[in-house]
């Protein structure tokens, strides 16, 4: 999941979705707007739906609540949910929300000038999280390991934080802090996401049992995000304002949020349409892959995680 912020909130849940209701457990992230905008504008209800979109800024209480049905889904990175995908907890993402263009990066000292110059330094990040599937990525093209560098586990906030104090040489992490560290002139972004396209992408993944037995529910769903997109397209300033105040946290004020959706690729239907497309052996599916090799390389996996066993593409047709 995203925003991990230390001193955990999470939103109490109560009672299953009925016929009609969706609710979602979701971080506080820039991608995740056009869910809150298409609730706002109405998009879910002209097809009979309510959107409950529940901020929950731990990932394992977001999957407690799929797990135990009280959420029928989540909005999260497609590596992050593959974690906790198994025989007994089926969940599959049935739309593909945006994909960070520079909103991921790593800090580093101003002498470094590659991935290979952190062998032998401590870095901060989240362990299990997306910043350590796509560090991983990014030691596998240098021709390393985790081996080579000392992995210090702490939030994105907490090792961003570090950095900035000089705790830690090595930190990856995200937007505000990306942008905090240039204005500050402390150490560099050494790298970011806009030079890896396509490897952080953000999904709503959702029961299978909702998928079964509420499928018109979720063919409004995807509906009103297609809707959504097309209105952020034709009104971005208005389309901002809604997202602030619907996303909320750190994102709040609609001038951060437009910083930080400069970061991020919003999908639509023309996007989904080639993410999916080729299953197996197409970007996403490609994708999936390389989340198999380095969740389960590292044994993070509950089962043998395939294109097929995570991705429902019926609706998006």
């Amino acid at each position: 999941m995203r925003k991990l912020l230390t001193g955990v909130s999470m939103a109490i849940i109560a009672g299953s979705a009925q016929a009609g209701e969706i609710k979602l457990g979701m971080t506080t992230w820039v991608g995740y707007g056009e869910i809150f905008l298409a609730k706002e504008l109405g998009y879910f209800e002209e097809g009979g739906l309510t959107v409950d979109p529940q901020i929950i800024e731990e990932a394992s209480l977001t999957m407690a609540g799929v797990a135990s049905g009280e959420l029928q889904g989540t909005a999260a990175t497609i590596d992050e949910i593959m974690k906790y995908r198994s025989d007994e907890m089926c969940f599959k993402s049935v739309y593909a929300l945006d994909d960070s263009h520079g909103g991921d990066g790593i800090l580093a000292p101003a002498d470094v000038t590659s991935i290979a110059d952190l062998k032998g330094r401590e870095v901060g990040m989240n362990e299990g999280s997306v910043s350590q599937f796509w560090f991983n990525i990014l030691l596998k093209e240098a021709g390393m390991t985790e081996a080579d560098v000392t992995i210090v586990n702490m939030t994105a906030d907490d090792a961003a934080a570090a950095f900035m104090a000089g705790q830690i040489p090595v930190a990856v992490t995200w937007e505000p802090h990306l942008t905090l560290a240039k204005e500050q002139k402390v150490g560099k972004v050494l790298v970011s996401s806009d030079q890896t396209p396509g490897l952080i992408v953000d999904v709503i993944a959702l029961r299978c049992d909702t998928i079964a037995n509420q499928p018109e529910d979720v063919k409004a769903l995807v509906a009103g995000l297609k809707k959504a997109h097309e209105y952020l397209l034709a009104n971005p300033e208005k389309s901002y304002e809604i997202m602030a105040k619907g996303v909320g946290g750190w994102l709040s004020d609609p001038k951060d949020f437009a910083a930080s959706a400069a970061g991020v690729q919003f999908y639509g239907a023309e996007r989904n349409a080639a993410f999916f497309a080729g299953g197996a052996v197409g970007e996403a599916g490609k994708l999936i892959k390389l989340g198999g090799e380095i969740w389960g390389g590292l044994g993070k996996l509950h089962m043998d995680v395939t294109y097929d066993s995570i991705v429902d593409t019926s609706f998006l047709q």
